[in-house]
């Protein structure tokens, strides 16, 4: 029996979305790492300074957040007060990176030591973080980190949003 043209491509693309589903589904499971920087000045924007990029990022349990000295002179540690109960706790040192695998759903607010006062800090959402995310919301802030606080959560806000509808 000899196919057409038509009946030949219909055939071979039902086979690459047969077999690329497996592949797509194992690789959602699979941990992953996601890279945050840590800047003097974000490259896109020159008027915003100490910086983490992305300064909010979104992971499954399990995956690992490695945040990196792009620029010297700064750290990545969680916040104590902004982090879920249970919660991973990191520390790192000045000019060093820290890899955090996170094993507990919730919200983790986090800082540059050096540059906290000047708004060096950022969010990580683990999984379903939506009711560590409301606490974290009440935690005081002080200077530029309250301002750039608010629209990591308005930021939050959204991701989770998206997350909870597909």
């Amino acid at each position: 029996m000899k196919m057409t043209r038509r009946e030949n491509l219909a055939l071979l693309g039902g086979t690459l979305a047969a077999a690329t589903v497996p592949g797509a589904l194992m690789a959602a499971d699979e941990p992953k790492t996601v890279i945050v920087e840590m800047l003097n000045v974000d490259p896109d924007d020159k008027k915003q300074r100490q910086i983490f990029k992305p300064a909010v990022v979104h992971v499954n349990v399990g995956d690992t957040v490695k945040f990196v000295p792009t620029d010297r002179g700064h750290n990545a540690e969680v916040d104590k007060k902004m982090m879920p109960e249970g919660g991973d706790e990191f520390a790192g040192k000045i000019n060093k990176e820290v890899e955090v695998t996170f094993t507990t759903d919730g919200a983790y607010g986090y800082y540059c030591k050096p540059h906290r006062s000047v708004g060096m800090v950022g969010l990580v959402l683990v999984g379903d973080a939506a009711a560590s995310l409301e606490a974290a919301k009440e935690v005081k802030q002080r200077g530029k980190a309250k301002q750039r606080y608010k629209d990591y959560f308005a930021q939050a806000d959204e991701i989770l949003a998206e997350a909870q509808s597909s």
